[in-house]
């Protein structure tokens, strides 16, 4: 295979699709030098080892549907270097959540998503003729969409039909690539990608192409920490939550003393004869309110500030983290989520449907910090953690173009020159700073908003740039070109009244102008990730979490050191590559630990 393909001219970068299926084969498209395409099938039980000897030596990158495939080769020790995730760009292109092979072809036809055939078994009135065209058994019905027998996995079937399945993923990719080079300003509608776009819309097409490409290796990222997983020690994550939740129930009703002792701990301070279900916000406030205390609702950062108010308060904090504990990440979670090889694995996706940070399931990107002291390397190996610093108004700053607030950002601590600068103290404005993000109009750093509009008018007027599209319901376009949906309030307005107009209006224009930012800040995080992953596989590093702006790399204890510059360097490559045209410095609290709950902050 690898020779027939270099004899076709294949070298490294070109898109080949692909398409296997264990013990069945595999299917590739490969670009053919008059400007056509040529499909090749293959039986093999192990198609995952052609693949390998196809990559080791001619480095395309591979056209795949999602990262199923991705995980199908890690699954068989196989970790490509690049690819072109088709589901991904279409997220990416389309905003939303949805990106199934139907509709990722539907929209880049013009196909309206609302006649995308369902799947099920034909009746007697739906002819499979009829819905499939002159080829019954073809992939592309009649009507231009998918034949949902294909999509259902039938494709997977032969290897001329993964070969078909590939040339179909090839097809969808080439319309990607087109669409991604026809980004602009403009406003439009669903199956449309001429949407509004900020002040940066000259340069958004380049580094949509560079976003698609790093968008698609986060899903190779994806696929590889679903199946090496996150190291847990088991018998100290058994310890520490002993430690909230009691031993290990031999059945309901040890469970249920462990709750009532639980409950006990709190409910000690209630008055008299009380009786209150701690499980119900609204008991919970009925209780705080016998004792004098009114608020409301229960949150936890209000109860915060109210610990010295009563012993109760601080009682039901405590309560409130054991309880967590002990049904959310307690003995259930621990035997249904950690392996027999002592890793946590969950499932991972490399955008979810809003602004585009990756997501984890399994409680990989919820754990409480307590039991963070379970997340121990394995022996000989150590863990390099990074976090990103100050990463929203760095982010700011370059999407922006805001030289002035891209120098402050040359600082370690880019809000002392901030303060400075506004003539306040740091944290009024750091206050100001994330208030502006998010769209805060009162409280102290509201107060010094005309300052940060005068000084940093560039970044500010970006924002609310954000702000006014996401009122009138217009679709966004992140840094990187991601489309955020926005979505007009359809509700009439003689049934939820002007204020509650008003109010839905204000609400998508504060996540508009936050999600600019956070899009952005995660389309970075994904550039270095990625980077981190290609250039630490020469030092055994491996990354076993992404968590928001913090990376997590197992690696050989004696390569530590080196694993732990090779972040650095990757952050930096990572800035210039993001950020070419308005310069700004990244920070990261880098650190060699060999437990995560040692790392500071």
């Amino acid at each position: 295979m690898v020779e027939a393909l270099r004899e076709a001219g294949v070298g490294r970068g070109d898109l080949v699709a692909l398409a296997l299926a264990p013990g069945v084969g595999l299917g590739m498209v490969v670009p053919r030098p008059d400007g056509l395409r040529q499909a090749l099938a293959l039986a093999a039980d192990d198609p995952a080892a052609v693949v390998a000897a196809v990559d080791e030596a001619l480095r395309p990158r591979w056209v795949m549907w999602s990262k199923d495939t991705a995980a199908v080769l890690v699954k068989a020790g196989v970790r490509v270097a690049t690819c072109w995730d088709v589901a991904a760009i279409h997220r990416m292109l389309f905003g939303g959540w949805h990106d199934q092979p139907a509709r990722a072809w539907a929209l880049v036809h013009g196909l309206a998503p609302s006649t995308i055939p369902a799947a099920g078994v034909l009746d007697l009135f739906s002819q499979a003729g009829e819905a499939a065209g002159a080829d019954p058994d073809g992939p592309v019905r009649a009507d231009g969409h998918l034949a949902p027998d294909w999509t259902g996995g039938g494709w997977s079937t032969s290897p001329e039909r993964l070969a078909r399945w590939a040339e179909l993923a090839a097809q969808v990719a080439e319309r990607q690539l087109v669409l991604l080079a026809a980004l602009a300003g403009g406003g439009g509608a669903e199956g449309e990608v001429d949407d509004v776009v900020l002040p940066v819309a000259d340069e958004i097409r380049p580094r949509a192409l560079a976003t698609s490409r790093s968008e698609s290796a986060a899903e190779l990222l994806c696929a590889e920490l679903e199946v090496d997983g996150l190291p847990v020690d088991r018998e100290v994550a058994e310890t520490i939550i002993a430690g909230f939740a009691g031993p290990r129930p031999r059945g309901e009703a040890d469970a249920a003393r462990e709750r009532a002792r639980r409950d006990a701990e709190v409910l000690r301070h209630a008055p008299d004869g009380s009786r209150f279900d701690l499980r119900s916000p609204g008991q919970v406030k009925s209780l705080l309110r016998r004792i004098g205390i009114e608020v409301p609702d229960t949150r936890a950062w209000r109860l915060e500030g109210l610990r010295e108010a009563h012993p109760v308060v601080e009682a039901l904090l405590a309560w409130r983290k054991a309880e967590r504990v002990a049904t959310t990440y307690g003995y259930a979670w621990l035997d249904e989520h950690v392996g027999g090889d002592g890793r946590l694995r969950g499932s991972w996706s490399g955008s979810d449907g809003a602004a585009g940070r990756m997501t984890a399931s399994a409680g990989l990107h919820n754990m409480p910090a307590d039991m963070r002291g379970a997340v121990v390397a394995e022996p000989g190996h150590v863990f390099v953690r990074a976090d990103l610093g100050q990463i929203e108004p760095r982010v700011l700053a370059g999407v922006a173009g805001d030289r002035a607030l891209a120098a402050a950002a040359g600082a370690d601590d880019m809000y002392a020159p901030v303060a400075e600068q506004l003539g306040v103290d740091r944290d009024t404005a750091k206050v100001a700073v994330l208030g502006a993000m998010y769209g805060q109009t009162t409280g102290h750093g509201a107060q010094v908003l005309p300052r940060l509009h005068a000084a940093y008018p560039v970044a500010m007027a970006y924002l609310d740039a954000g702000d006014r599209a996401g009122q009138a319901g217009r679709d966004l376009r992140t840094y990187g070109g991601r489309r955020v949906r926005m979505g007009s309030d359809s509700g009439n307005l003689d049934e939820i009244g002007e204020r509650e107009a008003r109010g839905r209006a204000a609400a998508r224009g504060r996540y508009g102008r936050n999600a600019l930012v956070q899009g952005a800040a995660a389309e970075l995080f994904k550039i270095w990730a990625v980077t981190v992953r290609a250039r630490g596989a020469a030092l055994d590093a491996r990354i076993v979490l992404c968590l928001h702006d913090e990376l997590l790399v197992h690696v050989p204890e004696a390569n530590a050191d080196d694993a732990a510059a090779l972040v650095a360097d990757c952050l930096d490559e990572t800035a210039h590559r993001w950020s070419p045209t308005t310069p700004v410095r990244l920070v990261a609290d880098l650190s060699v630990i060999p437990t995560w709950s040692d790392a500071k902050g």
